[in-house]
């Protein structure tokens, strides 16, 4: 269905003396109808490029993409492609565009001149394929992230297309929405014959499908099955890519076979594999707090904080519910919970950028709506880092970009420099780049610029919502080291906001667990993974090394919970030699 031959595409550079960017070199790829194919590759290797070849978005520089036979570069092809090959970016909320779900549906089919009785068998049959027709006559802001993305699947489905490109569709979604989707477009799949691309981050997303491509530099690397591509852990590693936790953990332990589950491995164990047992050791929580240390003075606190949107209207929304919580000076800790559950509106708390219905936020002990005259000094004092924080950066060049919030500060200009200097050397931006515009950079350069451009304000707290979403794996482990270099260098308090439990898990001393505009919960990783039925019940989930171990316990008591990472899993989980 979907055939390429030499396939090149480039792009023009920003400096008109700077020859163009080369984006797609050569791609030789043949798909057929009613695969499911996943395209994985670090940030800039290509895979939204070739996404937007699929439907005639972009069209080759050279070589050839063929569409059922239809060459993508013939313009008489474009509307017939596009009608075919349904597009499904990363944020739902940039796809739609009406204020009743099922009008939005309607959106496409009355575009390509649909008769109206037909485009209502349409409508009812796509939110039916994707579990919304109860929500037919709903406004769309009033669902989740996850039913958003559905509207926006069911308005690509309503087009009647036989092939559905998916561009990072969970980014943006927490574990309950990731799950939604991927098994709405698994069913599609299997029950209509739909083809499926789906180009993700997520490993565990690609292990669903029935073939990986790999890219990188424009290149296919890799291609073959979940089984076949991931049994490659060292070249996926060097690539700045990952295999699912769960199966790096089988082959460090040297088991033969390439585990893509946590059934399989729990089938590895209970098969009588003689290089394993299970070692009935206790793995200390990890905390950054000693306990039996005095208590810590506490730095941000929020008393019975409530906050009510839109108080007195037919659209009045309570986003916090009396919620209290205590973070101490130089800890890092993470808020999770699911979309809609009060996390950022909370956070839009700690620098007074919303004040609470009732209740109050104290900062040092001091109430920080107390004197408005003090609310710059607070927002100094607290930086925040909004999801996709590459969208803050406005001038012309990096050290100009930093430098906006110094400048703003009236700081002399000795001090400027040795600040943005300073905040771009803690984040790994080197002195070359200095002169750049923030624009040239990668995905994750532009967050750590972002980042930069609060740290040279000398935050006391650091504030993060999301700050890896839409990164590679190689990306998001570079802001996390640097995130955790910071706090470990500088100081520093850090909140984390992620919907990763693996990054939240391997990062934080504690956890706030948001459920229903209310906390549920709080304690360190281990604790807070050890309940993994509590929290897959409120839309959230553990990391795969953790599930790994409920699933032990529930066979041996014995067994530790609370473990999610490999190296502790390492310990329990230990190689012997074959008798």
């Amino acid at each position: 269905m979907i055939k390429s031959q030499d396939l090149k595409f480039e792009y023009a550079s920003y400096d008109e003396n700077t020859p163009p960017i080369q984006v797609l070199n050569g791609i030789d790829i043949s798909i057929q109808t009613g695969d499911f194919v996943a395209i994985l590759g670090h940030n800039g290797s290509g895979k939204s490029t070739l996404a937007r070849h699929m439907n005639a978005l972009l069209t080759p520089k050279s070589g050839t993409l063929w569409i059922d036979g239809k060459d993508t570069s013939d313009p008489a092809n474009t509307w017939p492609i596009r009608q075919q090959t349904g597009m499904l970016f990363q944020n739902p909320d940039n796809q739609i565009v009406a204020a009743v779900v099922e009008e939005d549906v309607a959106f496409g089919p009355e575009n390509i001149g649909v008769p109206s009785a037909e485009i209502r068998k349409r409508v009812a049959d796509a939110l039916q394929a994707v579990g919304m027709s109860e929500h037919a006559k709903s406004p769309p802001h009033h669902l989740s992230g996850g039913q958003k993305q559905r509207v926006a699947i069911a308005g690509v489905l309503a087009m009647h297309p036989s092939c559905i490109v998916l561009d990072e569709p969970t980014a943006m979604l927490d574990p309950s929405g990731r799950r939604e989707v991927l098994d709405t477009v698994a069913q599609l799949n299997r029950e209509t014959g739909m083809t499926v691309i789906l180009i993700t981050h997520f490993m565990e997303e690609a292990a669903m499908a029935n073939r990986i491509l790999v890219m990188d530099a424009g290149k296919v690397v890799m291609d073959g099955t979940p089984r076949e591509v991931f049994s490659h852990v060292k070249e996926m590693q060097k690539l700045g890519l990952a295999v699912p936790p769960i199966t790096e953990l089988a082959f460090r332990l040297n088991i033969k076979d390439t585990i893509l589950s946590v059934d399989e491995f729990l089938n590895v164990i209970q098969s009588g594999n003689p290089r394993l047992e299970i070692k009935n050791t206790r793995i200390a929580s990890h905390c950054g707090l000693d306990p039996q240390s005095p208590h810590p003075t506490p730095l941000l606190q929020l008393q019975n904080l409530t906050h009510t949107y839109n108080t007195g209207s037919v659209f009045e929304k309570t986003a916090l519910d009396n919620v209290n919580l205590t973070i101490t000076h130089g800890e890092m800790v993470a808020i999770i919970g699911h979309t809609g559950s009060g996390k950022s509106t909370l956070i839009q708390h700690l620098n007074a950028l919303l004040k609470p219905t009732s209740g109050q936020v104290l900062l040092n002990g001091e109430d920080i709506h107390a004197d408005k005259s003090k609310l710059k000094s607070i927002r100094q004092r607290v930086g925040l880092v909004f999801q996709y924080p590459e969208h803050q950066l406005f001038e012309q060049t990096i050290y100009k970009d930093v430098s906006f919030g110094p400048i703003k500060m009236d700081l002399p200009k000795e001090e400027i420099d040795q600040r943005v200097c300073s905040a771009l050397s803690i984040v790994g931006i080197d002195e070359s780049l200095y002169e750049k515009s923030p624009f040239e950079l990668s995905g994750g350069q532009k967050r750590r610029v972002a980042i930069a451009g609060v740290l040279a304000m000398r935050p006391e707290v650091l504030v993060l919502d999301e700050p890896t979403a839409g990164l590679d794996p190689g990306g998001k482990d570079e802001i996390l080291h640097q995130i955790k270099q910071m706090h470990e260098q500088l100081g520093i308090t850090v909140i984390l906001v992620s919907h990763s439990m693996d990054d939240v898990a391997r990062l934080c001393d504690k956890i706030y667990v948001m459920n229903k505009s209310q906390l549920m919960c709080e304690g360190t990783p281990a604790d807070v993974f050890s309940q993994g039925d509590m929290l897959k019940a409120v839309g959230l989930d553990v990391p795969q090394i953790s599930q790994l171990f409920l699933e032990l316990n529930k066979k041996d008591p014995t067994v530790p919970t609370g473990i999610f990472s490999i190296e502790d899993a390492m310990r329990i989980l230990n190689e012997r030699p074959t008798p």
